[in-house]
């Protein structure tokens, strides 16, 4: 199959929908058990493919990222210091890959696949369960003026307001 064929065969057979952030996704997961007025842990499917990146936003859960299929994503994380870790999502171990990772509450985050072709099948488990009232997208004027040493990355991964 070819990479394009690879990315719409995982669209198509999970029923992948248009994610806000950039992407497709599908929730897979939401606990009957409840942690105070929430579920306790929620789960999805996420595809990115090369022409489209999942923009800089931040969660107030942590978010466990797993590999699935595809090439490798790379998941820039800023934290409130503005200390930028770039995590490699793959399975490559001795490239510095790791087949899991946590994104931690209240950092800014963005990613897109590693390569100029290809994509990327990821899943994301949220804990306390995820729910829209706390993802909030990153505004590029705002991430530009808190973290300017970042300026060319947050360039390449916010969207014009």
């Amino acid at each position: 199959m070819s990479t394009s064929s690879n990315a719409a065969y995982w669209r198509e057979h999970l029923q992948l929908q248009p994610h806000v952030e950039g992407g497709a996704f599908r929730e897979t997961y939401r606990s009957r058990a409840m942690s105070g007025n929430r579920n306790a842990s929620t789960g999805i499917y996420f595809l990115l493919e090369d022409h489209v990146f999942s923009a800089f936003h931040r969660l107030t859960s942590d978010e466990m990222w797993h590999f699935y299929d595809g090439n490798p994503l790379h998941i820039y994380e800023i934290d409130p210091s503005g200390n930028l870790t770039i995590h490699k999502l793959g399975l490559n171990i001795h490239l510095g890959e790791y087949p899991q990772l946590v994104i931690t509450a209240g950092n800014w985050f963005a990613s897109r696949v590693a390569g100029e072709q290809g994509f990327t099948l990821t899943g994301c488990t949220v804990a306390p369960g995820f729910d829209f009232a706390d993802f909030e997208m990153g505004s590029r004027k705002t991430l530009l003026e808190t973290y300017p040493q970042h300026a060319e990355l947050i360039q390449q991964l916010t969207r014009e307001e």
